[in-house]
């Protein structure tokens, strides 16, 4: 638990870039797909299968965290990673954006937000000291600073206050965090799609020399065009040797992409949901398990993936156990897209290595055009 928390910036091809984050709880290769756990749990998931995927750190919410089953009881247990049994690295969000979505009868001030509980109506404020201190109860190894997401679209004069009052909320923040070593905060960087907002967050947050930088306030709307002209503009004003992080997300082709533009590391709700609706992420593109045609056919859901559903089941039972809604069904599809992101990053930190980035890129969106049910070559993935 002495190691200091540290990113080394290992090689770049491009602008993608091949690093190694080191915490308390173990390190880090990037680019990195982080799994959503965000009540202590992957949902459907054995933290021993998580692990098994390759996934070396896992999100957690300070939001859903705090109303159910309490920072104080989590902190009496021995913390989040003995709770949940997840001996590596673990980021918490601060709450932010699950207040702005979840909360009811939310009120906005200076201080912070004053909400009630989605769960049961109990209220509730989180301010930047007390969303640090319920991280540090938690004993999260990456805590992000309090912000407020903004929504999208907004005119540049409400992008501009929001991303301000962030700022203001990001020194509290940092005030209030606890330096330990092999622990780090992340400041976020808001602004919504205007560059020279974004400019503005940048400057702001360097100046308290955070572990590492967030990009927030990205895919909630904009669209992955504008998402990536807004990277353009964004991660080239980022400090070079810190983590970059891109929160919530997102599609495989939106974390290509990104790292094309320079983000290390990324989380998001879509292969843990989707496996839980029979979607499935392949190197062939997206396939509904509920669609009949799968229902006489004896191919694995991807031939070149060595999770259990791949290896094990053929389609027309993973389409059986989604039509019979048997619990099975979700539990094999979400360990599948666990996998194939897993993998997919995976792919990219060789890539990089290799120097041969552009080309993976290329093999990557031919699978994903030529669609399911043609042959596509193996481009990395799934070794």
């Amino acid at each position: 638990m002495s190691a200091s928390f540290s990113f080394t910036l290992e090689k770049t091809d491009g602008g993608a870039r091949l690093g190694r984050i080191t915490t308390a709880h173990g390190e880090i290769q990037t680019p990195v797909f982080m799994p959503v756990g965000t009540a202590a749990t992957v949902k459907g998931m054995h933290p021993e299968s998580v692990a098994a995927t390759g996934a070396k750190i896992v999100l957690g919410n300070t939001y859903h965290l705090m109303l159910r089953p309490g920072a104080d009881r989590i902190e009496r247990l021995g913390g989040l990673h003995r709770f949940m049994n997840w001996p590596g690295p673990i980021l918490t969000d601060s709450g932010g954006f699950q207040v702005m979505s979840l909360a009811k009868l939310r009120k906005l001030t200076e201080d912070g937000v004053t909400f009630q509980s989605h769960i049961d109506g109990s209220r509730h404020t989180l301010t930047p000291e007390s969303s640090t201190e319920i991280q540090r109860k938690l004993d999260a190894t990456i805590t992000m600073a309090f912000d407020e997401c903004t929504p999208f679209p907004v005119d540049r004069k409400g992008a501009a206050e929001s991303m301000r009052l962030s700022m203001r909320w990001a020194v509290r923040s940092r005030e209030a965090f606890v330096a330990r070593p092999g622990y780090g905060q992340f400041g976020i960087v808001q602004g919504s799609v205007f560059p020279d907002l974004r400019a503005e967050s940048i400057e702001a947050l360097t100046k308290l020399d955070f572990e590492g930088y967030a990009v927030g306030g990205l895919a909630v709307g904009e669209g992955q065009e504008l998402m990536f002209k807004t990277l353009d503009t964004t991660t080239p004003l980022m400090p070079v040797h810190k983590p970059r992080y891109l929160m919530g997300v997102g599609k495989p082709s939106d974390i290509v992409g990104a790292v094309l533009r320079g983000i290390d590391m990324f989380d998001c709700v879509m292969p843990t949901r989707s496996g839980r609706t029979a979607q499935a992420f392949t190197r062939r593109g997206t396939v509904n398990l509920r669609n009949a045609r799968h229902m006489d056919d004896p191919r694995p859901l991807d031939e070149h993936c060595t999770c259990p559903a791949c290896r094990n089941y053929s389609r027309a039972y993973l389409h059986h156990l989604v039509r019979a809604e048997e619990m099975l069904g979700p539990m094999l599809l979400t360990w599948h897209n666990i996998q194939y992101y897993q993998d997919l990053t995976a792919g990219l930190r060789d890539a990089i290595a290799n120097g041969t980035t552009q080309q993976f890129v290329a093999d990557f969106e031919a699978g994903q055009a030529l669609g399911d049910l043609e042959e596509v070559p193996v481009y990395g993935l799934g070794k």
